[in-house]
């Protein structure tokens, strides 16, 4: 089959990049396209896979509108000389079905985002198909909606393909398993966090002030860090955040992604934003696993990530609830496999 991927943000390129190289080595032609957002290029190119820029990632509300026109313009040329027979994409990818139904192929989107309206408005009335964890609390058109008991991020989380990598420390200027905790600060410039807040500057001193008593402080950014935090900027390659991730003592942050990757990594999770409450991944692995926690309030965060540093044996803890979680969960690239190898289309 010809199987036409998009990627529109880095978090993708680990999403699709297990499903990539399993396909190919079945068969399967594969055409990646990407918008150039952050590490998306970077990425691509080190993992070794061939691709084309569709785009590049605008802050400014008018000017993403006029690149979404450009871009979908861009994407149906393309289609229409790759002449795929599936069109797959992730995280609310309206080109991909609107392409799809323009050109009359199969479309997949994989969504987690109760809260991504274009998933609703863009990506429902026109993909084939749309999968989402078993717990997405919105019942979609049921001729449409596949939902598979796992989260996204265990395309390439779970262990059949992520085993972490100890040198991380090394690169990190630190000792053998010395205690660090990783924040991590998104932009808050994406057409979905309109209206929408994370950590403020003032959170993040105040909450550096005291981790740094346990251990080392890093800090992960998507904007450029005020001059008394630039100290703290994690500097390491993109590909290797996940082993920061898995060996992190902590986690504190306002990222949706980032938090989900780092409970699934068995590393205790404190996520801080405006968004809290309205997404069920999170509501699952906060009640049901304790893995994570979240609040609106910074306060309310301030106190549990105080209250966590108090236990000396936490990683241990989380380790064994992450066992668990693994246990109930299925490997969600195999799920993506098994999936496009059933429409046999030849």
């Amino acid at each position: 089959m010809k199987i036409l991927i998009s990627i529109g943000h880095p978090a993708h390129v680990h999403f699709f990049k297990n499903f990539i190289k399993i396909a190919t080595n079945e068969g399967h032609e594969i055409k990646v396209i990407a918008k150039d957002k952050d590490n998306s290029h970077y990425l691509l190119n080190y993992y070794g896979f061939k691709h084309e820029i569709i785009g590049i990632g605008k802050i400014k509300l008018k000017h993403k509108l006029i690149g979404a026109i450009k871009t979908e313009l861009n994407i149906l040329k393309i289609a229409r000389k790759f002449n795929p027979d599936i069109l797959i994409g992730a995280s609310g990818d309206f080109y991909v079905a609107t392409i799809g139904w323009l050109i009359n192929k199969t479309s997949i989107i994989f969504e987690d985002s109760e809260v991504d309206k274009s998933i609703y408005l863009l990506c429902e009335p026109f993909a084939t198909m749309i999968c989402t964890p078993a717990g997405f609390n919105k019942d979609l058109n049921p001729k449409k909606h596949i939902r598979y008991n796992g989260y996204k991020e265990l395309a390439y989380l779970h262990p059949n393909y992520f085993t972490p990598d100890i040198s991380i420390f090394q690169q990190l200027g630190l000792k053998q398993f010395e205690k660090y905790t990783l924040f991590r600060l998104v932009a808050w410039n994406a057409v979905h966090d309109l209206g929408q807040k994370g950590l403020t500057k003032e959170n993040i001193t105040r909450f550096i002030n005291v981790s740094e008593k346990y251990g080392r402080v890093f800090i992960s950014s998507e904007y450029e860090l005020p001059y008394d935090l630039k100290k703290y900027q994690i500097n390491i390659s993109p590909e290797r955040m996940h082993d920061a991730l898995f060996f992190a003592h902590m986690f504190v942050g306002d990222s949706q992604t980032m938090t989900t990757e780092a409970a699934l990594l068995g590393t205790p999770a404190i996520r801080s934003n405006s968004f809290v409450g309205t997404m069920s991944n999170f509501e699952e692995l906060e009640k049901k696993y304790d893995l994570l926690y979240s609040f609106k309030d910074p306060d309310l965060a301030f106190k549990k990530m105080i209250e966590l540093y108090k236990n000396d044996d936490l990683k241990n803890i989380w380790e064994i609830k992450r066992k668990k979680l693994l246990k109930d969960k299925i490997d969600v690239t195999k799920f993506m496999c098994d999936l496009i190898n059933s429409f046999n289309i030849k």
